[in-house]
């Protein structure tokens, strides 16, 4: 089959390989749509991602498509049937799965290879967090069940509530996603970000006001003009930098809460205003991953029309053109995801 394969710094080859041998428990799946994601982007920028990925192995885990071959013992699926695998599974033993922090797993097992012909299923995967698609959805709709289980995990766990006004500074995939779900929960959202396209997108999905980075002389002060001063209850930053995790500790009214879901890169050290943490009762917390009731609430949303690909996939382009993408094309103005079509 061909497969894209990772093997470095922006070292991405479509080459031929083997079709991926099944063990009696997992499940081959012809993939019919593949998703970009940012978190592929920042892999194939660095050559890695110390938890999901070590190359050379293959890439992608953003899926959805056809089950092509079953392993002897599955019973729960079939040859034929239409379905969407996240990209890990928890082991369910472990100190953190018995205190329900499933995404922290310590023998969290992740899979790659969405940027192929197909691919296996590990059994884990297949037992715990693999559904069947209804005829209703579409390939490209269920491939975003991933990234929208860690959006839906973030704002669980940020207890956000009807009523708040939540900023959430940055509109790419995964801080649209924020807006729209959000938005659907009845509260005022503030969208921050630089590119007017993405704002506009932003508004459309919900947004109350956006915010431009390059209009504005000051986002802090922004945001509190939007706010009567007070600002925010809350603030989903989906960006990962120094610069946005410490000016989402700015944007905070008194008592409010910050939820650092952009990832920083290793080793990145940020320095916190200690007085106006302390004074004014700032909470701080993160988001990283899903757990399997995520995964499913999020199918949940995808099949009742809430989320569609219609909002966040903007082109369709083949395997070959997959480095294209992630070099360039992801980068013009509009652009959102890609859906690779091996």
């Amino acid at each position: 089959m061909l497969a894209a394969v990772l093997y470095g710094k922006e070292h991405v080859k479509i080459q031929k390989v083997a079709v991926p041998e099944l063990g009696e428990g997992d499940v081959l799946v012809r993939v019919r749509a593949a998703l970009t994601c940012g978190t592929d982007v920042k892999v194939f920028r660095r050559g890695y991602h110390a938890r999901m990925i070590v190359p050379p192995a293959l890439f992608g885990h953003e899926l959805a498509g056809d089950i092509v071959g079953v392993g002897s013992s599955v019973r729960a699926f079939k040859v034929g049937q239409r379905v969407v695998a996240a990209n890990s599974a928890p082991c369910g033993e472990c100190f953190y799965c018995k205190r329900n922090n499933e995404n922290l797993c310590e023998n969290l097992l992740f899979n790659n290879g969405a940027y192929a012909e197909f691919i296996r299923i590990p059994s884990r995967i297949v037992e715990r967090n693999m559904y069947e698609i209804p005829d209703h959805v579409a390939y490209q709709d269920a491939a975003l069940v991933e990234p929208l289980a860690c959006v839906i995990r973030g704002i669980d766990e940020t207890k956000v509530r009807a009523g708040d006004t939540v900023v959430v500074i940055g509109v790419g995939p995964i801080g649209l996603m924020f807006v729209r779900l959000l938005s659907l929960r009845g509260c005022k959202v503030i969208a921050i970000g630089r590119r007017r396209p993405q704002l506009d997108r932003a508004m459309k999905l919900g947004a109350h006001t956006v915010l431009s980075i390059l209009e504005e002389k000051d986002i802090v002060k922004a945001v509190r003009r939007e706010t009567d001063g007070y600002g925010a209850d809350v603030v989903m930053e989906a960006v990962g930098t120094t610069e946005t995790w410490q000016q989402a500790i700015s944007m905070l009214r008194r008592g409010g809460v910050a939820n650092f879901f952009g990832g920083c890169p290793a080793d990145t050290v940020v320095k916190l205003d200690t007085q106006l943490m302390h004074y004014s009762e700032i909470t701080c917390t993160a988001s990283f991953h899903h757990t399997p009731a995520h995964v499913r609430k999020a199918l949940e949303a995808v099949v009742s029309g809430y989320i569609t690909a219609y909002d966040f996939v903007t082109g369709e382009e083949p395997l070959s053109n997959l480095n294209e993408v992630l070099t360039h094309q992801l980068h013009k103005n509009g652009a959102i995801k890609t859906a690779i079509i091996p």
